[in-house]
């Protein structure tokens, strides 16, 4: 309940309330409350997916609409992190190479503002079970994660030739406590991979990784990030390896690049495409 109120802007208690009047207008519960949290019911389960259905039916809708105007703008949405990471100072490049095509960035964290608005272009960051090439979409980069830190944060401002050293410096944690997001971004699994005995420092926590990686630009500590955003950075030796790269491990999830089926034959699209996609190969550390 929390989370989807966050991701709402709304009240946990309006989102209780919102949940009430839908269970009151289906007529059925729609969710169990549990030890381990809320479970929907077989009601539940069943609106969860027809509406997920119509939403996707409403979206290629007005996606067919907006491509029978074929508008000059082309429309991209993408998480914070990528945009300010990443795109931002490469789309300069596809601008000068195709300056008929305007581009409007948004920036997306959710489906829910992903739906809302009217985008010809997303890049989602997705589990890898959803990452597949298909007629709409493409991947875009099969990323690594590793912990990076600013060079004066390191003993002679170099990669750490003893990894249990990384017990003695400050680390940074991504996501909220508890939250399982893989273990490539659990710091308890990265001590013992690299055998530190140091327990693991609380240290500062930070709700998404753009935030923490813009930390460990300042200086804060060592962030485990991904391959993507910090390689500029990395290249700029504004940041720097802490352990050798035989200890990075794959990312359980992945960029991919997608679009509307209506729009499987709009140039603009069919040109950022390709452009980002070979982007993100030249931008691969293999």
């Amino acid at each position: 309940m929390t989370l989807a109120a966050g991701e709402l802007g709304l009240t946990q208690s309006a989102i209780s309330h919102r949940l009430k009047k839908l269970e009151g207008f289906v007529g059925a519960r729609l969710l169990d409350r549990t030890g381990g949290g809320l479970l929907p019911t077989a009601a539940g389960v069943t609106l969860a997916e027809g509406l997920g259905r119509m939403l996707d039916e409403m979206a290629e809708l007005r996606a067919r609409s907006r491509a029978s105007v074929r508008p000059v703008t082309l429309k991209i949405g993408l998480g914070s992190a990528l945009a300010n990471y990443w795109l931002v100072r490469r789309l300069t490049a596809f601008a000068s190479a195709y300056p008929d095509i305007a581009i409007e960035l948004c920036i997306i964290e959710s489906d829910v503002q992903a739906r809302a608005l009217d985008l010809d272009v997303q890049i989602r960051w997705l589990p890898k079970v959803g990452a597949r090439a298909t007629s709409t979409q493409r991947l875009l980069f099969d990323e690594m994660v590793f912990p990076v830190a600013i060079p004066s944060l390191l003993p002679r401002g170099r990669q750490l030739r003893e990894p249990h050293v990384l017990g003695t410096l400050p680390v940074l944690h991504k996501g909220l406590a508890g939250r399982n997001d893989g273990a490539e971004w659990s710091w308890p699994v990265w001590f013992e991979r690299l055998g530190v005995t140091a327990p693991v420092q609380a240290g500062l926590r930070f709700d998404n990784l753009g935030t923490a990686i813009a930390a460990a630009l300042q200086g804060s500590g060592v962030v485990l990030a991904r391959s993507l955003l910090v390689h500029d950075a990395l290249a700029e030796k504004r940041l720097c390896r802490v352990v050798s790269s035989n200890w990075d491990m794959t990312s359980s999830k992945a960029h991919i690049v997608r679009w509307p089926a209506a729009l499987a034959n709009d140039r603009r699209v069919a040109l950022f495409v390709d452009w980002v996609v070979k982007e993100a190969e030249r931008t691969s550390f293999r």
